[in-house]
């Protein structure tokens, strides 16, 4: 196991480990303390709730924090465009690591819809998995803010995207 930086681990690729289950949605609550998640949570909540064609990118939940998630996106020459660079289709990993960043908020997964997601490309990134953080910037009862970072593992701090993303909790 290696450590993620916030108490939770992260199994190593070479690791058995046994999925865990997703919990029923939480109910939303006027609370704005962070409840946490673990990694093998957050990878349950993607395997039960994220589309089909969005599990197909093969995300990975590394690490997760009252108010942020981190998830890796492994490189494939079917996210590749014309020149060998990331497609702009595989932004949706920042889109679904807003999902596990809200989930690890609120201690669960709660039914949530995009409201607006932007995404600015600052470099191209050939042939490497991408680290996709997302951090809560405002966790409300009806709406949350996120600010995303992409980046290479080799480069954290050279961001290849950013985006924001602001979702909505129905009801």
């Amino acid at each position: 196991m290696t450590s993620t930086g916030t108490g939770t681990r992260a199994p190593e690729p070479s690791e058995p480990s046994e999925p865990a289950q997703p919990s029923a949605p939480v109910e939303l609550t006027a609370s704005a303390e962070p409840s946490g998640l673990s990694p093998a949570e957050g990878d349950a909540i993607l395997a039960e709730y994220v589309a089909p064609w969005v599990r197909e990118l093969g995300l990975t939940v590394l690490e997760t924090g009252g108010r942020h998630a981190v998830l890796r996106l492994p490189w494939s020459d079917r996210l590749a465009r014309e020149g060998g660079g990331l497609c702009g289709q595989a932004m949706a990993a920042a889109d679904t690591a807003t999902v596990i960043a809200v989930s690890a908020a609120l201690g669960g997964f709660a039914p949530m819809t995009t409201v607006q997601l932007s995404t600015t490309f600052q470099r191209p990134a050939r042939g490497t998995d991408l680290l996709v953080t997302a951090r809560l910037t405002k966790l409300g009862r009806r709406m949350a803010f996120a600010d995303i970072t992409l980046a290479t593992p080799d480069a954290p701090d050279d961001p290849v995207a950013h985006a924001t993303t602001v979702y909505a909790f129905p009801g």
